[in-house]
């Protein structure tokens, strides 16, 4: 009876060609020169497609379509500069938006849109993940990219049932995965406004004050005080 094993394929150096390679269900995958990031990206993705589809590869669409993941996130990030904006400004949406598609882009860039699917998705949440970041800010981003592809339907850029697909992936749940949990955000304490409000300018002590009295965010006083 042949010995059962888990392991990971090996990310390995093919000699005649210098390029990276792992061979997955019998089939050599080339992943650019070997010891390079975007070599390891491709390996990290395809391996990672291949493990969360049940050790196995991934069923790819037939049908050849024309618009990349990369034409995707490009068009939405412009439409993005200028949909998050308030008062005039940029909101703080677009520095999480600009974080979310970059994991997208570093394993997708050149996937056509009909071959992202849920695994896509799930093997992204995975990076989140391995990079360290908190469980609620992966269920963010993980949002942020769905709702990408949602406009991109609308735009006739993403087939409808590709987007229903990604909609699947459910988000982490406390106590079910690797990703860490953020403490509770608690109110600064008295003494320390007291003594801020001490050294601050004037008209910064003015907003301090407000903002307790009223509770109120930084981005919710009334123009004439943030000037």
């Amino acid at each position: 009876m042949p010995r059962l094993t888990r392991s990971v394929p090996k990310y390995r150096k093919h000699k005649a060609s210098g390029q990276a390679i792992v061979t997955l269900d019998g089939h050599d995958f080339y992943l650019s020169t070997h010891g390079t990031e975007a070599s390891l990206n491709e390996y990290d993705r395809l391996v990672g497609e291949w493990q969360a589809n049940g050790r196995r590869l991934p069923t790819k669409s037939e049908e050849q379509p024309s618009t990349t993941v990369a034409q995707l996130l490009i068009a939405y990030w412009e439409f993005s500069q200028g949909y998050y904006v308030k008062d005039g400004r940029k909101t703080d949406e677009l520095p999480g938006l600009k974080i979310a598609l970059r994991f997208v882009r570093q394993s997708y860039e050149d996937t056509f849109i009909t071959d992202f699917g849920p695994l896509c998705l799930e093997t992204i949440q995975q990076r989140m993940v391995q990079s360290g970041h908190s469980r609620k800010y992966i269920n963010k981003n993980i949002g942020r990219i769905k709702r990408c592809f949602k406009w991109g339907v609308s735009k006739e850029l993403v087939p409808v049932q590709v987007y229903q697909a990604i909609a699947t992936v459910s988000g982490l749940r406390r106590g079910k995965t690797e990703a860490r949990e953020t403490g509770p955000i608690l109110p600064v304490d008295e003494a320390t406004i007291e003594a801020t409000i001490e050294v601050v300018p004037k008209v910064v002590a003015d907003m301090i004050r407000f903002q307790r009295l009223t509770g109120c965010r930084p981005g919710e006083l009334p123009v004439e005080n943030r000037r």
